[in-house]
């Protein structure tokens, strides 16, 4: 049980260091109340004490994607942001030389918007596998490794979230402008003498955007994950101090 509140706490204290996760401070603390009041003679079982974390986690999770979700989540973001696909690079390339920079950047940013248009799906099917969650699954997080889990909601949510993102990205590609983006860029390459030489260029767009949408969002779940895992001094805060009389 210890470990338990331990992991716990270290999650809420690092997730506090980020201003735009403070109130998933609030919640995680408010929800670990009841646990922490009891003392570490408490009475309640591991699976009342997973419970609320798992709770905590389910309104952690959302607010998460909601960042993703704002305007830039994806854009703003080197680790996640979606760039042309290394086919289309030297076109691209190709086009800027010749002065159609701006074709490109705007298929670039539409492809982002998309994403970010998209993402608040992901909220609803990671707070299914958080609460569909067993004793057992929670305790393998707790004490698993660096991505375990990362790789627990991938696994259990990535098909799901694929099927519910195409369509979605496929609309907002539609109204961002992405598809038409797309066609300028491709239709200026075209236009130009070299590109005989370079055949068509073909993409799938909407599995592509799809796919590295949630490539972004994977990433940066295991970015949060990391920082949970692996920085001991926060356990060393006056809330931690409170808890265990130190």
């Amino acid at each position: 049980m210890r470990n338990i509140l331990v992991s716990i706490l270290s999650l809420s204290l690092i997730i506090s260091a980020s201003p735009s996760h403070a109130g998933f401070l609030d919640d995680l603390t408010r929800q670990a109340a009841p646990f922490l009041q009891g003392g570490m003679g408490s009475s309640l079982d591991d699976s009342t004490i997973v419970k609320g974390l798992k709770e905590a986690l389910a309104t952690g999770t959302e607010r998460a994607v909601n960042e993703v979700a704002k305007p830039d989540g994806y854009f703003g973001n080197s680790l996640i942001k979606i760039m042309l696909p290394d086919k289309f690079q030297k076109v691209a390339d190709l086009l800027g030389t010749v002065g159609y920079q701006k074709q490109v950047d705007e298929f670039v940013l539409s492809m982002n918007r998309a994403a970010e248009k998209s993402a608040p799906q992901a909220a609803r099917f990671f707070g299914d596998a958080i609460r569909d969650m067993s004793v057992e699954d929670a305790r393998g997080l707790l004490n698993g490794g660096d991505r375990a889990a990362t790789d627990f909601f991938e696994k259990k949510t990535r098909g799901k979230l694929y099927d519910a993102f195409k369509p979605t990205v496929g609309k907002t590609m539609g109204e961002v402008g992405t598809v038409k983006a797309f066609q300028d860029m491709v239709g200026k390459y075209q236009a130009l003498p070299l590109a005989a030489f370079g055949g068509k260029p073909s993409l799938d767009l909407n599995d592509y955007v799809t796919n590295k949408a949630l490539d972004g969002l994977f990433t940066m779940v295991a970015a949060e994950e990391k920082k949970i895992r692996t920085n001991p001094a926060a356990r060393t805060t006056d809330l931690l101090k409170t808890v265990f009389g130190k």
